[in-house]
């Protein structure tokens, strides 16, 4: 239990409070709703269903005020470098931004399927009350009526016996930005699906800025007042005096006309600072937009893979960070994330862009057909904005995990720590460097990457840096959709790959496949070996365990960390940290 508050205590800590605060605003509200005086003539005519739309709907405001504030990386990254946070562990925190932006809308998902489900049964409800099918009591309170002859004010909205419950829904304000709303937050959500934000990150990209749509329907919400609740009146109502003899209201001094009144729109205080927020976040990113952006060097690598090396003025970055880039000949909307490969020494910034989706299909194509010596198609940039390998260089010793295209993020890092050696930096406080590469499937996108490691990792440091690559496929998940003869082979001839490149190749200065002077493992890495090796060579070191990969891995290093994590402080602590976009 020890071991697993080092790593998640904090993060644990903060999701109680929201979900606290969440649990509280619903039973508040509930209660206020379902007891409340000023209220029990509107639950005549609503029942249990009015507090089962207002709780949700307190829940609803808070949520919506949290929503997009984790998704304003500026904020964040001043957040990140300001001395509020400087401490690691909230950090920690900020990198888990998109983890926190999905609970809270999760949260929201639900809350309006309540809210709506609620609501919906109100304007059934008022229909039927206004019909008198109620009893006399609700039936006299629909008839009230605003008039200032009569000295009346309505409590029920339905105002005619023509008006059925889906003509009140699509022309009532209430209603029908209710609908909009509905239906922006159902697109939003089934277009962030993994396998569509991965695969069709245009359609997750524009469906999700449906979410203007979504706050303007919020703001303008409750303006129509639908839930309306009795005032005070000089003499008062007595509700429980005069509730069973309507016919007397008016007529004796116990029981004046009961007047209704519909409460202020509450939402648009809740969102309208982090609007303000976000709309900052967009003007800058305009601002960004406009700023000039030339081309050092462009390299078609291996694998279809594209490198930019790029010059912005008064661009600074951090190793680890990375950018949004905007093509304006492919969209002009369109915003994709990039690690940065680049170090913070160097004077140009570089990403390196893989064929996934339409966008960077495009953009390789593009550059593909450029004449020789052309220059490349104009560029925008926004950030740098900060990740967990931003603080590789805080920890005593730092674990660099990456799995396939997730090597990226390290690149960076591994050619500031060539720089820094080269410069001799008495700032690094860091001791050891490990690193470990994983390749799924593939034997020639190996070597994607082959020209970081070369340039970064073959540099005499022994005894600071270590690395292993790891080639991970053919395993029986992957040879399971062949036939079991070609399985069969399949798996004969990897063995015999194998084999052959360890006998053969024993006495090489450098691996047959990737060029390295580290030699190729087989086979996923044995991580209880890998912590418990670590955690032997450092017995009283803070590691920091970094990862760029999928989230399955993430699971496993996360469930290592703790296992290897000793809470006294002589002892080695492991500190997961996760690239997340």
């Amino acid at each position: 239990m020890s071991n697993w508050i080092i790593n998640h205590g904090l993060s644990a800590f903060i999701l109680v409070v929201w979900m606290g605060i969440n649990i509280f605003l619903f039973v508040y509200y509930y209660l206020f709703y379902d007891q409340g005086p000023q209220f029990e003539y509107t639950r005549e005519l609503l029942g249990s269903a009015l507090p089962w739309a207002r709780a949700p709907a307190a829940v609803l405001n808070f949520n919506c005020m949290l929503i997009l504030l984790p998704v304003c990386r500026n904020l964040l990254s001043l957040l990140r470098g300001s001395f509020i946070c400087c401490g690691r562990t909230m950090r920690k925190q900020l990198d888990k931004n998109l983890t926190f932006h999905k609970l809270v809308a999760y949260m929201i998902a639900l809350m309006t399927a309540v809210h709506t489900v609620a609501h919906l049964l109100n304007v059934e409800w008022y229909t039927n009350s206004f019909q008198g099918r109620y009893g006399p009591l609700p039936e006299n309170l629909s008839m009230l009526d605003d008039s200032r002859e009569l000295n009346t004010t309505y409590l029920n909205p339905i105002r005619s016996n023509s008006t059925t419950p889906t003509l009140f829904v699509f022309t009532t304000i209430a209603g029908l930005t209710g609908v909009v709303i509905t239906l922006a937050l159902i697109l939003m959500i089934t277009s962030s699906m993994e396998v569509i934000r991965r695969s069709y990150f245009e359609v997750f990209w524009y469906t999700h800025h449906l979410f203007i749509i979504f706050f303007a329907g919020l703001v303008f919400h409750g303006a129509g007042r639908i839930v309306r609740s009795q005032q005070v009146t000089d003499p008062p109502h007595n509700n429980s005096f005069c509730e069973d003899q309507p016919e007397n209201w008016g007529k004796i001094p116990e029981c004046p006309i009961p007047q209704f009144a519909g409460g202020f729109p509450q939402t648009w205080m809740w969102v309208i600072g982090p609007m303000i927020i976000y709309l900052c976040e967009r003007l800058l990113r305009f601002i960004r937009y406009m700023q000039p952006v030339s081309y050092r060097k462009i390299v078609i690598r291996p694998s279809k893979v594209l490198e930019l090396q790029l010059v912005k003025p008064g661009f600074k970055m951090e190793v680890g960070q990375y950018v949004f880039l905007n093509c304006p000949a492919i969209s002009q909307l369109e915003w994709h994330p990039f690690t940065m490969t680049s170090a913070p020494e160097e004077d140009f910034f570089s990403v390196h862009i893989r064929s996934v989706g339409d966008w960077t299909e495009k953009l390789i194509k593009m550059v593909e057909n450029l004449p020789e010596g052309g220059q490349g198609p104009k560029m925008a940039v926004d950030g740098p904005f900060g990740t967990a390998s931003e603080d590789v260089f805080d920890y005593e010793v730092s674990m660099l995990v990456g799995a396939g295209i997730g090597v990226t993020p390290f690149a960076s890092i591994l050619k500031s720590i060539w720089y820094k050696f080269k410069d001799s930096d008495p700032k690094l406080r860091t001791n050891r460097v490990r690193s470990c590469w994983t390749k799924i499937r593939k034997l020639g996108a190996t070597v994607k990457h082959n020209h970081f490691f070369q340039d970064s990792l073959e540099l005499r440091m022994r005894d600071f840096l270590t690395y292993k690559l790891y080639l991970t496929g053919w395993d029986q998940s992957h040879v399971r959709a062949i036939s079991p003869l070609n399985a069969l082979i399949t798996e004969h001839l990897i063995l015999h790959l194998q084999v052959n490149h360890a006998m053969v190749h024993f006495d090489k200065d450098t691996d047959i496949i990737t060029g390295l002077k580290q030699k190729t493992h087989y086979g996923r890495p044995n991580w209880d070996k890998e912590f418990e090796q670590v955690r032997q060579e450092n017995p009283s070191s803070v590691v920091g365990t970094f990862l760029c990969g999928p989230q399955a891995l993430a699971k496993d290093l996360e469930k290592k960390c703790v296992k290897y994590s000793d809470v006294d402080p002589r002892k080695t602590k492991f500190y997961f940290n996760k690239e997340n976009f």
